[in-house]
């Protein structure tokens, strides 16, 4: 028998609430958690793992249970987009993902241009599969390629070569996907700047309407965390970001967040979500929530979430309500990520209040460094102050800042 600590009722009053009072934005992004791997790679520290098939089936009847359950307290809501994420979604059976995708269709109202992704690594797709995705309206793949070099591959502990990779990308365009991205990862063990820049232009020669490119975080917790790695320096991570932005730029990428770069028409509408701070639903375990500025996230225990799914009260924790400081700290710090930075307009409607009124010295003292800029009535960071943008999204925490007002 599971035994569950009971948690506050504030969750499920702030969805009655938001049932009841958001006519006034009505938008809804999904996320669904699948946290199935044939194996953890070096570097992840993601919610995930191997799993069998018995328990893949009672996940997904899990799922199934906690989005009916879901979906009638957020029906007046419009689901602008969908993101499979994990784990491996394009591990899962085929039937699973298309009965998932059929109850999201059934439970909720759509916009007619949703974006729906479904992230996929190489050595699990298959010509099956990918028909069924688009059967059931997936229209964007992001694929784990990480690198084009298979020794890089199997330090990291990937599970396919370049070769699979490529069979993958190109199994998926003959199935009708024009909008993918590709994962790649700089800074690795053993990495050159040379082989990073043959990473990107193999990826971007492809014709791939958008690329994530990630340096590598050695996070506690994964095997490389046990490791004495042979990491490239400062110097040359450095260079490996700036070189990034010159060569998508000449294949006719365009950045729009820092570790993103699209053709035009293609940035990701789910991840520009997150940075604008848009309401969006997470489903399964350990899935994150922001719902009329409630954040919570999913019990992260496997049993417990399997035992209580369809019992919203005893699934989620983590539960805040945040405040207008919060918000305003939020809308700083994942805004400026953005190269298009934060909307002068949208944050004084927000808040009634203008960015100096609270950020009035930092930003005058960044701007004057030629770190921060004003243009087109966005507060942005310039290109230099990117390079030490971790040290200035820390001044926009209220209490690092002066206040001017």
């Amino acid at each position: 028998m599971v035994m569950i600590r009971m948690e506050t009722p504030m969750v499920m009053e702030a969805i009655m609430d938001t049932k009841q009072n958001s006519s006034a934005g009505n938008e809804l992004e999904l996320y669904i958690h699948i946290p199935f791997c044939i194996k953890k790679c070096n570097y992840c520290d993601f919610l995930s793992g191997a799993y069998a098939k018995e328990t893949q089936r009672l996940y997904f009847e899990a799922l199934r249970a906690e989005i009916r359950e879901a979906s009638r307290l957020v029906a007046d809501r419009r689901v602008s987009t969908v993101f499979w994420g994990g784990g491996t979604p394009s591990l899962a059976e085929a039937a699973e993902i298309e009965k998932t995708m059929a109850l999201l269709w059934e439970s909720f109202s759509f916009q007619k241009d949703a974006e729906i992704t479904l992230e996929a690594n190489p050595g699990t797709l298959s010509q099956e599969k990918l028909a069924a995705y688009r059967n059931v309206g997936i229209n964007r793949l992001s694929i784990g390629c990480q690198s084009v070099h298979d020794e890089e591959l199997q330090r990291l502990g990937r599970i396919h070569s370049f070769s699979q990779f490529l069979e993958s990308f190109y199994m998926a365009r003959d199935k009708g996907f024009d909008n993918i991205n590709v994962d790649l990862m700089s800074g690795l063990p053993g990495q050159s700047l040379e082989s990073w820049e043959k990473s990107l232009c193999t990826a971007a020669e492809l014709g791939v309407e958008h690329i994530s490119a990630y340096s590598l975080i050695v996070e506690k917790g994964t095997r490389f965390y046990q490791q004495d790695l042979d990491l490239p320096d400062e110097d040359t991570e450095r260079r490996m970001y700036w070189r990034t932005g010159e060569i998508l730029r000449e294949y006719g990428f365009f950045q729009y967040e820092i570790s993103n770069y699209a053709k035009p028409g293609f940035s990701c509408r789910h991840n520009e979500g997150y940075w604008r701070r848009r309401n969006y639903l997470g489903f399964g375990i350990g899935a994150a929530s922001l719902l009329d500025e409630v954040r919570f996230s999913n019990e992260r225990s496997l049993k417990k979430y399997l035992g209580n799914s369809s019992h919203l009260q005893l699934i989620r924790q983590n539960q805040e309500k945040l405040g207008r400081r919060e918000q305003i700290e939020e809308t700083m710090i994942l805004g400026l990520r953005m190269r298009e930075g934060v909307r002068e307009k949208e944050f004084s409607d927000t808040f009634q209040a203008k960015l100096e009124d609270f950020y009035g010295a930092v930003m005058e003292r960044y701007i004057a460094q030629g770190f921060l800029e004003k243009k087109e009535g966005c507060l942005r960071l310039t290109a230099r102050g990117i390079d030490v943008s971790n040290i200035i999204l820390a001044d926009f925490l209220l209490d690092s800042c002066e206040r001017t007002g």
